[in-house]
């Protein structure tokens, strides 16, 4: 990662994004309150990921020898609102591992840009909104991955052309195969490429959230109320 990048750029990784300049966290586009030592802990990791950042490397970086501080108190303290803005857990960690007594790593796959976040400044419009899904042309279903992560594994099998690793997904419930004309609420506009979240209102996966691309959905006449019932349809 260029020193440019770093200093100029946005890093990107699972729902967020980090504006390094800026020195700001946001999540599917909306800013995250963190203050200024986190945010500095964040970026020292996000240029050294999958590597360990050490207890002492973070110091001299974030305090400065004259600053007369709890070092340890600060740090941990740090870390620990860092996590909280995350949604990161120390016991089961997705982003910032913890090397006892030696530093921390983070685990999640990083990409730098040079685009800066797309704030939402209100609500999309569509939100709330009852869809009905839309099936390509001579097919009955929609796929609809679980996650970003899974949107991610989802296309690069698409372009492997790997129906096996397509299939698989589906076994395991992280590519979802919806019935076309069935119902879902849109909940959030989810990134960039058009896909929203989605609440899924009828059918097998009754219930569960998923991301669906916007022609997949067809805002509906009327919008329906979901009851439990709705589990046993098709």
């Amino acid at each position: 990662m260029s020193s440019t990048a770093r200093e100029n750029g946005t890093q990107k990784f699972a729902d967020f994004m980090v504006d390094a300049r800026a020195g700001e966290l946001y999540r599917r586009g909306k800013k995250i309150k963190l203050q200024h030592q986190p945010v500095q802990v964040l970026l020292a990791l996000l240029e050294k990921p999958g590597q360990i950042v050490t207890r002492e490397e973070l110091r001299q970086r974030i305090w400065s020898s004259d600053t007369f501080v709890d070092f340890e108190h600060s740090l941990n303290t740090a870390i620990k609102k860092l996590r909280l803005a995350l949604g990161d857990k120390a016991t089961k960690s997705k982003f910032v591992e913890t090397l006892p007594r030696r530093g921390y790593r983070f685990l999640a796959e990083v990409e730098s840009s040079d685009e800066k976040p797309v704030v939402k400044t209100g609500r999309n419009a569509m939100e709330g909104k009852v869809c009905t899904l839309v099936a390509e042309g001579g097919t009955e279903c929609v796929l609809a991955p679980v996650d970003h992560k899974a949107l991610e594994e989802w296309r690069r099998l698409l372009a492997l052309d790997d129906d096996v690793g397509v299939s698989m997904m589906i076994t395991e419930k992280r590519l979802l195969l919806l019935q076309a004309g069935k119902t879902v609420r849109l909940l959030a506009h989810a990134g960039g490429d058009g896909s929203y979240e989605v609440r899924i209102l009828e059918g097998e996966h009754y219930g569960r959230t998923a991301l669906l691309n916007r022609k997949s959905l067809k805002e509906s006449a009327q919008e329906a109320k979901p009851t439990r019932t709705a589990r046993t349809a098709g």
